[in-house]
């Protein structure tokens, strides 16, 4: 019997060591590192063939490379599609993390379940008649949604073989294992291991995969570091509990952007798409009420109009707070001085508390002047006048400077009713005949005197 190998693993970072250590020296983490027995088979894979060997990959001048289109798979979701940058891409392996009761699985159920393609589910957290309780509730008619309750990848790989299906779904990474790793489930070596396997499988046979992965209580996605670095694309499904609205993110995508977006709105049938997601974001108040502005964001190819609201207030206490929530606070108290010194508002001893509304962050230097107008509006006590939005970024010597894509963002505030549309006076805005008022300014001085 040959002599069981074992090695140490960081819990935290997937970082391998010979002997036990107290400390990792890569995540300089304590008492993450555990020791896991390694099993050195021969490795068969997904697929067991000497052609394989045949396959050996040549090298090739690039002006020899074909650069035909990638065809892409419709998963007959708009948002789902932005955020990918088109489709699924054959032989891709996709990673959707999230907090947990977030929605992952009902979002990822609820594409199997309408798409045109065979597609297998495998679930290695729920049973059969689980997912088809919430199946009934989201789309109960469906020919080409296939539910499998497994967890150990050599059993998976069979039933594909067998059902040989064009899309498949691991919910989740976390619950894998394999007879070639001789450690419990989600450990660090199963995990990796399980991964690499469901790679192969999916370059060798261009079936895109997509994977559910667990995170931490940190917010990142538990297991190796080198998972995130494995897959293809790599994808965040956030929000509030408190909220209906959730928000998919790209954190990495070898086939699109990173800077997508997509929103959708939880509901008892499940996720619905939210295609127009400036009027989710703006509260539809009769009254008009001071401390709230409207700025014109992008984000990816989509530019959304999202509410800003400020409350200033005289400090209790001896030092004044600041507080952002879905905004940059060093960028907040950067405003703040900006408006001190260049402006002369006098807010270092009031309260100042930033909200930008529906439970998005927004990093978009254009939303800049609408935090601007927002505290001022709010510290005077007046209203913006209706129908007003902005988007434009200031800088520390309190000019308005100008942004990009601000046609887009123009028409689409017309789009949404507005009448004035606050820009730079750098701008160079090629839209002509356009019913919206723009109002170029060039300094914070122009843009107070014309509010209030």
């Amino acid at each position: 019997m040959a002599k069981t190998k074992t090695a140490f693993f960081c819990q935290n970072c997937g970082s391998q060591y010979p002997k036990w250590i107290g400390q990792c020296s890569s995540c300089k983490q304590w008492n993450t590192i555990v020791e896991e027995v390694v099993q050195k088979d021969e490795k068969k894979g997904w697929k067991s063939s000497s052609s394989s060997a045949k396959k050996a990959a040549t090298p090739l001048r690039i002006s020899e490379i074909t650069n035909e289109k990638e065809t892409r798979l419709d998963t007959q979701d708009q948002e789902f599609n932005r955020v990918l940058g088109g489709g699924l891409v054959p032989g891709s392996l996709t990673l959707l993390g999230g907090e947990p009761g977030i929605g992952k699985s009902t979002l990822l159920l609820q594409i199997a379940l309408k798409l045109a393609y065979k597609t297998l589910y495998v679930s290695g957290e729920e049973s059969q008649k689980q997912i088809k309780m919430r199946a009934d509730r989201i789309h109960p008619n469906s020919e080409n949604c296939f539910i499998l309750t497994e967890t150990k990848t050599q059993n998976i790989f069979q039933q594909i073989a067998a059902l040989e299906p064009d899309i498949v779904v691991i919910d989740s990474i976390q619950t894998l294992h394999t007879d070639y790793i001789e450690s419990a489930a989600g450990s660090i070596s199963q995990i990796r291991e399980s991964t690499a396997e469901l790679i192969k499988f999916a370059k060798e046979s261009s079936t895109p995969v997509i994977l559910v992965g667990h995170i931490t209580k940190d917010g990142t996605i538990a297991g190796p570091k080198i998972l995130e670095h494995m897959v293809d694309t790599v994808l965040q499904f956030e929000g509030d509990r408190n909220y209906v609205y959730r928000i998919l993110r790209s954190l990495k995508n070898r086939f699109g952007s990173t800077a997508e977006l997509g929103i959708y709105e939880m509901q008892g049938s499940g996720l619905r798409e939210v295609n127009n997601p400036s009027e989710v974001l703006i509260s539809k108040n009769e009254e008009d009420l001071s401390g709230t502005a409207i700025a014109a964001t992008v984000e990816g190819m989509r530019p959304l109009l999202i509410e800003i609201q400020a409350l200033v207030s005289t400090a209790v206490y001896g030092t004044p707070q600041r507080s952002a929530t879905g905004f940059n606070a060093k960028r907040l108290n950067m405003l703040l001085a900006v408006l001190e010194k260049r402006a002369g508002f006098k807010l270092a001893a009031k309260d100042v508390f930033l909200n930008i509304t529906g439970g998005i962050s927004v990093d978009d230097p254009a939303i800049d002047l609408a935090v601007l107008a927002a505290i001022l509006s709010s510290n005077a006590d007046i209203p913006i006048e209706k129908g007003t939005c902005f988007a434009a970024e200031v800088g520390l010597a309190g000019e308005i400077r100008p942004v990009q894509r601000v046609d887009q963002r123009i028409l689409e505030a017309e789009k949404l009713g507005f009448t004035k549309i606050y820009v730079s006076k750098s701008n160079k805005i090629g839209l002509k005949n356009t019913s919206i008022q723009v109002q170029l300014v060039s300094k914070i001085e122009d843009v107070v005197s014309s509010l209030f």
